[in-house]
């Protein structure tokens, strides 16, 4: 069974970059063509798509974020992070990874990142 789990530091000062990392087990983000997306809920508001790394390493952004958002990963820890640059306070969200674009089959339990100074 796939489990992804967030991590990262729940806050962040305005203008810094928010990282945070997806650490998968029980499936290989590379060897079985699935896409491993970064969404966010801000409060009393629906769930974003930010943008997502394939199983080849391919990026792909949200249009609304692409200019400060980048997804990376780290094959041998099985793990893909997010780094969203020059946060501001409209960037607090609970944070989620998973696995999938359009229906994410799986998806971690979310991380909440508060952008306060």
């Amino acid at each position: 069974q796939v489990q992804l789990q967030e991590s990262g530091p729940g806050l962040v000062k305005p203008s810094q970059t928010l990282s945070l990392t997806c650490t998968v087990s029980g499936g290989s983000i590379t060897t079985n063509y699935y896409y491993w997306s970064w969404i966010r809920q801000p409060p009393g508001k629906g769930l974003e798509w930010m943008g997502a790394i394939a199983y080849s390493g391919s990026t792909y952004y949200s249009p609304s974020l692409k200019s400060r958002t980048s997804i990376s990963r780290d094959t041998s820890k099985n793990q893909f992070t997010l780094q969203l640059s020059s946060v501001t306070p409209e960037d607090t969200a609970v944070y989620y990874c998973a696995r999938g674009v359009r229906a994410p089959g799986y998806w971690g339990q979310g991380t909440q990142v508060t952008v306060s100074s």
